[in-house]
């Protein structure tokens, strides 16, 4: 009795993580169909552009809701044994980077001319976050899914994918260092970033979302 109702409360949290990370991503795109922020962009603009508008409060807790998704869903993994040490390291990166993002938000550069310190902290709590993630989800798709090979090969696959989304943004920075131009017009940097987002979010979901009791065993 007392196993199968802890069971049944670990589905619950990891349901209600998965919910969360739902629920961020609905609230980015309402963000983009609604006055102001309907004007920003999605093929140049990043996501954090949100961030500077009246807005600001919808987009903070659409990152805070998936910061706490996350950790959530990640906890209950742990506590299964299903989360490899470093992977659990990885995911802790992807949340604590997601809320410095909501911390530091990024600068206005049309009243600064170089980012300052909390800028600074932003860019590098991005680029961390949706480097980890992925990460996590390779590390992790073995051991949480031992009896789920088309679970696992789905998680695999969709994190390859993230990074490939990132690889695009390298590529450009390259390219960039050695022509001596601008690498975020090289690319449509705002659409690049949002599929980057939005397949890392399908990845950590397929991540997190319980599986029955025979697909956990050898």
């Amino acid at each position: 009795m007392v196993t199968v109702s802890a069971r049944r409360v670990s589905a619950a949290v990891s349901l209600t993580g998965v919910a969360a990370l739902v629920a961020g991503a609905a609230l980015v795109l309402l963000l983009q169909v609604i006055p102001p922020t309907d004007e920003i962009s999605v093929t140049r603009r990043t996501i954090s552009e949100y961030g500077l508008s009246d807005h600001k409060w919808v987009f903070d807790l659409a990152v805070v809701l998936v910061a706490l998704g996350s950790a959530a869903g990640l906890a209950v993994l742990g506590r299964q044994r299903r989360l490899p040490v470093p992977a659990a390291i990885l995911g802790t990166l992807w949340t604590v980077g997601l809320l410095v993002i909501v911390a530091f938000p990024k600068p206005d550069w049309a009243t600064v001319s170089r980012a300052d310190f909390g800028g600074t902290l932003h860019r590098i709590a991005s680029v961390v976050a949706f480097v980890a993630l992925p990460l996590a989800v390779l590390v992790a798709a073995r051991t949480a899914f031992p009896a789920s090979p088309g679970r696992r090969r789905l998680a695999r696959v969709l994190a390859i994918a993230s990074l490939g989304w990132f690889a695009v943004i390298l590529g450009a920075v390259v390219v960039a260092a050695v022509d001596g131009g601008r690498w975020w017009t090289l690319i449509p940097l705002g659409l690049v970033e949002r599929g980057m987002a939005l397949t890392e979010l399908v990845a950590l979901g397929v991540l997190l979302a319980p599986i029955g009791e025979r697909s956990r065993r050898e």
